[in-house]
């Protein structure tokens, strides 16, 4: 039998509201990898839609618990970062790469930072340019078209978009550090959404799209990351881990839209979990 594989998340623990490590956790473990957690923050619910939320600081613990896990001489074949409670998290958190870097892992980075043209109202206006450095370090990024602008310290655009807008993008997104980049968010036309992947060693663009479906559903991006961090861990291409993605997000969106679930607490990803696992085998 196949040694099994282990993944490190780093995201904050929402209580409440299907995101960060209660989306991340279930998906990767559905897959059959070991998925162990570095909590940076911790919420009584997700901040979208939702006030009077608890919030925790949990910067401190990250690094006793990296200290603790090289004591145990403990190995990691993936670590995938999301949402930092704060703007020093990111040197922490960048140090828990270094720490924990191998020739054979990948390092994948959800710079969980803005979304429809605006940076999050939680982050200094420095945070784009801290969340660049991290990038850096990583394989694999996975930015959504807000966050690349920002990244990249350009105006953000309404779509839809060019080909050659998007290729551009994921192509200078790359010089920044990442092999490997993900765009989320990206349409040509009005009925059709996903996502664009770029692989900077062979230069290959492909584009995974599904039908748009109207309104605007919370933990979406957790969904498609730790979908496609499952994926690519269990040895799917780029390509095809973007598309598995995609169809596991939009599928969660459709159970979630067909119950009538209020949109902020999350899609029905739970009921996918079989499905994803069996094409993951």
């Amino acid at each position: 039998m196949k040694r099994q594989k282990r993944v490190a998340a780093i995201h904050d623990i929402s209580c409440f509201g299907r995101c960060s490590l209660t989306v991340a956790l279930p998906i990767i473990s559905a897959a059959g990898i070991e998925c162990s957690v570095i909590p940076t923050a911790l919420l009584s619910t997700h901040t979208g839609g939702i006030t009077g939320y608890t919030f925790l600081d949990l910067t401190d613990e990250i690094l006793p618990i990296a200290s603790h896990w090289q004591s145990l001489g403990l190995e990691f074949d993936g670590l995938y970062s999301g949402f930092l409670g704060s703007f020093e998290q990111i040197d922490v958190v960048s140090e828990v790469f270094d720490r924990f870097r191998s020739a054979d892992n990948l390092i994948v980075v959800d710079p969980v930072m803005a979304d429809n043209g605006v940076l999050y109202k939680v982050f200094p206006p420095t945070f784009p340019s801290g969340m660049r450095k991290l990038c850096a370090k990583a394989d694999v990024i996975i930015p959504n078209i807000t966050e690349a602008t920002l990244l990249l310290d350009e105006p953000y655009l309404e779509g839809p978009y060019t080909q050659s807008y998007i290729e551009g993008i994921l192509e200078r997104l790359s010089k920044l550090g990442p092999k490997q980049v993900i765009l989320t968010g990206v349409y040509f036309k009005g009925d059709h959404l996903g996502a664009a992947s770029y692989d900077a060693r062979t230069g290959e663009v492909s584009y995974a799209f599904d039908r748009l479906i109207e309104g605007y559903y919370h933990g979406t991006g957790d969904v498609f990351g730790s979908a496609l961090v499952a994926s690519l861990i269990s040895g799917k291409s780029l390509a095809e881990s973007t598309s598995i993605a995609v169809d596991f997000t939009v599928k969660s969106i459709l159970r979630t839209k067909a119950a009538g679930t209020d949109i902020r607490f999350g899609v029905n990803f739970e009921a996918g979990l079989r499905e994803l696992a069996e094409k993951l085998a």
